[in-house]
């Protein structure tokens, strides 16, 4: 019986199943969003614009998203919840339609040496035990071809009881693990250079030590060493004998008492490893980065020539290729080498592999290798990566959710993007994402714009409905849709250059390129073409880069806990607690929720935290000091009739109007002040946690703190990312005001706007990984767009209407 024979001349009555067609959100109020409800339909790609601090995120990630995970968590008994992440319930009144929530998010990944793009993405796993199948010699299981497990042998007896007699039994344990002794699957081996440590002409006493930190009078460093009995603390360390050296250098933790205390001594070598090595680089303050950097060299392993791996995992091989070598080939390459293998044992485990090797060449990212370290990748990599899993997943009604997933994408890979968007909907998935392009929001089938500002001044809803309605609906967004950036009619003669040549960081060639001072140069180039290999890897180099006085502006993150805000990360509060204590003739500490000043209950927080075990620990505004994080006593000291709290609570905008020609005018604050509203953070208040602040802001916020440091050359990279089509205009001309003022920027971008912008184009390509890496142009935009001989000249030409 055919289908049209079995259909009635009337459709039947809709099921109350297929009734829960939408998402509602009523009176949602997470940070900024005042009371927002909005009606979201499934099964349909929905996009949420607005300026950066608007509310997007506040709304997709902090409400809809995290509900819908608090509520699967739930789900788990008590016992698995207590190993869970507690996630408090979003302020909303009213949650409806929620269906189970995939994030992918710009989150970087982890930075563990030993995490890479293959352990993150399963292939190194699969590929394990492909070789461990069909690799010749045959040296073992899976594991003996793994950089994180290590070979173990053990031996030992034990007792077995059987009724009244027992009996001994030797018994011995052998494990073989990939790990290469020397590295201990890191691929590289640090070497520490002594004389950074200390001065070997001098003993303890004389201050021998060169650490930062370590005062002669420091009774947890330099004290233990002095008074241990261990050492002579008057004699000059080049004189120590050979057993001497041992125990100044490597020696175990041993108790010993100082002035009746009982105190740890340990060598050197491992207190250095343990106090500063073991912490992340990027979080250091300047000076502690600047000695780690000149004491601790990293080289690449000797022993297993930075594959990580020992000798009898790369000594197995499939058609003459190692498992090393498989991970260390282009991803592009290595589907094509897994494609050659027809192996019916292995079948279904080769079908796998090919499938996930494919999914990154069709995601833009077939030039990585699966030796990449995971936390070297960008953030929008990181995203695309954790993509992967999902592209060939069979779940169906569930809510992806996107956060800027064309961020570090060239035009030309932006289409390819929204193919996959278009994919995962057209499964019956509903699929939200956050976004600027105009040509994702183009592919929209509902959009949602919040705003009309930022901060206090957004988190309303402007706008729902079709692309067709933002464009006529007047809107900033709606407004900013069609805007196309024209080439500029005369562009800057540059006064000088710095030099790069013969270029070979990652998969650059060779490259011999002359990058003009005293313009705007944007380096443009596909993703994976070796524009960053080039700006940041090799100019940085440069003898004349040095002199030049460079400040590279990369993507890596802030970081920050909920104690850190605008005012401390900028160097803010020093001058506003300095001129505080003098106005009151009091310590400047006492100005510090993080010191002297803060509130005992809640320890300077503002809130107190209450840990329910497997239930969502719950945060209560602080009675005491109601939120304001500091003692009552120093909220009696006032600077211009205002006390440090109500300081904190101001805007950029407020305070820069404050401590300028205000009632308070301190040079210091306002110059920072300054740049915080040159790079459009005027509407941030002086104390919001960094912890709430979005993408966008917290690059910005970082350009604003590079911008005092005295150099002549800036490099950014994609300061675009996060950025609304409206302040990107805002975003250029900060960028021209820094050239006017005799500085030369150089701006990795993938941003057409930009591009138009630039007194001078260099474009890598032709295409990614050991298909670019070469110059295909030189010269200005007008050139490039009359060429169109690049693919970043046919979608700049198309950009500007040429």
């Amino acid at each position: 019986m055919s289908i049209a024979a079995r259909t009635d001349s009337q459709s039947p009555a809709l099921h109350v199943a297929d009734s829960h067609g939408l998402i509602r959100v009523h009176g949602a109020r997470e940070n900024n969003l005042k009371d927002v409800s909005v009606e979201i339909p499934k099964r349909r790609l929905t996009v949420f614009t607005g300026v950066s601090g608007s509310g997007k995120s506040s709304l997709v990630f902090s409400t809809i998203a995290a509900e819908s995970q608090r509520m699967i968590n739930e789900t788990y008994s008590a016992f698995v919840q207590g190993f869970m992440p507690t996630l408090a319930r979003p302020e909303v009144d009213v949650l409806e339609g929620l269906t189970t929530a995939i994030i992918v998010d710009q989150q970087r990944m982890g930075a563990d040496p030993r995490s890479t793009v293959g352990t993150v993405t399963d292939a190194n796993a699969m590929l394990r035990i492909l070789f461990s199948r069909l690799g010749q010699p045959h040296i073992g299981s899976p594991n003996a071809f793994a950089f994180n497990v290590a070979s173990v042998r053990a031996s030992g007896a034990i007792t077995v009881e059987r009724g009244a007699a027992t009996k001994a039994k030797a018994v011995t344990f052998t494990r073989t693990g990939g790990m290469c002794t020397r590295c201990e699957g890191r691929g590289t081996v640090s070497d520490i250079d002594l004389t950074q440590l200390y001065d070997d002409s001098k003993s303890i006493a004389e201050g021998a030590f060169t650490i930062p930190g370590w005062k002669s009078d420091s009774f947890w460093t330099v004290r233990v060493y002095a008074e241990s009995g261990l050492l002579d603390p008057n004699k000059p360390i080049r004189k120590y004998t050979k057993r001497e050296m041992q125990d100044f250098l490597y020696r175990e933790p041993t108790k010993v008492k100082v002035e009746g205390v009982n105190l740890t001594y340990e060598g050197l070598i491992p207190k250095i490893q343990k106090s500063i090595l073991s912490k992340d680089k990027e979080a250091m303050q300047p000076h502690i980065r600047a000695f780690v950097e000149r004491a601790v060299t990293f080289t690449s392993c000797p022993e297993c020539d930075g594959t990580r791996l020992s000798e009898a995992a790369r000594s197995s091989k499939i058609k003459r290729i190692s498992i090393a070598d498989a991970c260390a080939m282009q991803i592009s390459d290595l589907a094509e080498w897994v494609r050659g293998l027809d192996e019916p044992s292995v079948a279904p485990l080769l079908a796998k592999l090919r499938h996930t090797l494919e999914s990154f060449v069709e995601i833009g990212l077939g030039y990585l290798s699966l030796d990449r370290p995971s936390g070297t990748l960008s953030g929008g990599e990181a995203q695309r990566v954790k993509m992967i899993r999902h592209l060939g997943s069979s779940l169906t009604d569930v809510t992806y959710v996107f956060d800027e997933p064309t961020i570090g994408l060239h035009p030309h890979d932006i289409q390819r993007m929204n193919d996959l968007l278009l994919r995962l909907r057209d499964k019956g998935n509903t699929v939200l994402v956050v976004e600027h392009k105009p040509e994702v929001i183009a592919i929209a089938d509902h959009v949602v714009d919040l705003g009309p500002g930022a901060g206090t001044a957004g988190g309303t809803v402007c706008f729902e409905g079709t692309v067709e309605g933002l464009r006529s609906g007047g809107t900033v967004t709606g407004r900013h849709l069609d805007d196309r950036a024209a080439l500029k009619g005369t562009v800057r003669t540059p006064t000088g250059s710095l030099a790069i040549r013969g270029a070979t960081t990652h998969n650059l060639r060779g490259v011999d390129v002359d990058i003009p001072l005293g313009v705007l140069a944007v380096v443009t180039g596909v993703a994976g073409s070796g524009k960053s290999s080039l700006v940041h890897g090799s100019l940085g180099r440069q003898s004349g880069a040095a002199g030049a006085g460079v400040v590279s502006i990369d993507q890596t993150a802030i970081r920050g806990s909920r104690r850190s805000n605008p005012a401390t990360y900028t160097g803010l509060l020093d001058p506003i607690r300095k001129a505080f204590a003098k106005a009151n003739g009091v310590k400047p500490a006492l100005f510090s929720a993080n010191s002297e000043g803060a509130c005992p209950t809640c320890n300077g927080a503002g809130v107190l935290y209450t840990d329910l075990a497997m239930m969502a620990g719950v945060a209560t505004t602080c009675e005491e000091c109601d939120g304001k994080r500091f003692q009552a006593s120093v909220l009696d000291h006032h600077l211009g009739g205002r006390d440090i709290s109500e300081v904190l609570a101001m805007s950029v905008t407020e305070a820069e109007e404050f401590f300028g020609a205000g009632e308070a005018p301190t040079p210091a604050a306002h110059r920072i002040l300054g740049r915080l509203a040159d790079v459009g953070l005027g509407y941030l208040t002086l104390g919001q946690p960094l912890t709430t602040l979005s993408g966008g802001e917290r690059q910005r916020l970082k350009l604003a703190t590079h911008m005092a440091e005295k150099g002549g050359v800036y490099v950014l990279d994609e300061p675009t990312a996060g950025l609304h089509l409206a302040d990107v205009e805002q975003l250029l001309g900060l960028l021209d005001r820094l050239v006017d003022s005799g500085k030369s920027v150089i701006v990795v971008e993938h941003h057409q706007a930009v591009m138009a912008h630039a007194d001078w184009i260099i474009d890598l390509g032709p295409g990614a990984g050991h298909d670019g890496g070469r110059i295909v142009f030189e010269g200005t935009p007008a050139d490039l767009v009359a060429g169109r001989s690049t693919l970043t000249g046919e979608h700049l030409a198309a950009y500007v209407g040429a």
